[in-house]
């Protein structure tokens, strides 16, 4: 697939708290703020917050599945988490063709995720690299 800058593609996704179990299970992250209502009912945020893997995970599937090809991997990434995921969010994630390098098959995006009420909940930039089977 040849990609153009500006070019752009979007994912959706609702969080639940069956998510949020599987990826605790997966990474050991038991963090009362994901589990404990009373704990995260105290703090800013008043309600159960989703894990920050769990909320930058869709670019994963974005990238590889909607933007570029199966078997894109991510070289790098610079993110910024600006405001929580909670349970039962949709979140929607976009990313933008930065930049196309002239020589090498890897290309830099900007991706942005938010949630149903537009709120931006993480932005950043990436830069991927497809990688295709040999013959």
């Amino acid at each position: 697939m040849e990609l153009k800058v500006g070019q752009r593609a979007t994912r959706s996704q609702t969080r639940t708290l069956d998510n949020v179990k599987t990826y605790a299970e997966i990474t050991v992250d038991y963090n009362p703020l994901h589990f404990d209502e009373g704990f995260a009912g105290k703090t800013k945020f008043k309600e159960l917050v989703v894990q920050g893997g769990l909320t930058s995970g869709i670019l994963n599937a974005l990238v590889a599945m909607d933007m570029l090809e199966p078997g894109t991997v991510f070289m790098s990434q610079d993110l910024k988490f600006i405001a929580p995921v909670f349970i039962g969010d949709t979140i929607t994630a976009e990313a933008e063709v930065l930049e196309v390098h002239a020589t090498e098959p890897v290309t830099k995006l900007k991706m942005t995720i938010t949630r149903q009420t537009r709120e931006t909940v993480l932005e950043g930039e990436a830069w991927c690299y497809p990688f295709t089977p040999e013959d």
